[in-house]
């Protein structure tokens, strides 16, 4: 099999598992997403890329801005007010690393996704 269509049949496998997943589940594959942009723009960062420092850190930001944006209030209630807070300040703390050129606030705000992440996980796995 040639390299072309081993990639191809990964992101086939990876499309068919996104759509066919619950929505906890899709949960915790954004926090894994915004873990490894994380990752990346951390280790960018101290080698001097800069561009793909960027790059990942946008990326990882609009994950955390789409968790942001999908929390249901009404239903969430009090749950989704702190996580609401958690993820400004997971948005505060990275562009503050971004502006100080700090990849230990990346690591932080990687850390405390990790958290949730594993909570999300434990609530997947229960469904």
């Amino acid at each position: 099999m040639t390299p072309y269509a081993t990639a191809q049949q990964a992101s086939a496998y990876r499309d068919s598992a996104v759509l066919t997943a619950p929505p906890e589940r899709l949960v915790v594959m954004l926090y894994d997403g915004a873990h490894r942009f994380l990752f990346q723009a951390a280790h960018a960062m101290r080698s001097g890329d800069i561009s793909l420092m960027n790059n990942r850190m946008q990326r990882a930001e609009a994950i955390v801005t789409e968790l942001r944006q999908t929390l249901d209030h009404e239903k969430g209630g009090e749950i989704a007010g702190r996580l609401e807070s958690i993820y400004a300040f997971c948005q505060r703390h990275l562009l503050e690393a971004r502006i100080k050129r700090d990849p230990e606030r990346i690591e932080q705000v990687m850390k405390l996704l990790g958290e949730l992440r594993d909570a999300w996980d434990q609530v997947a796995a229960k469904q």
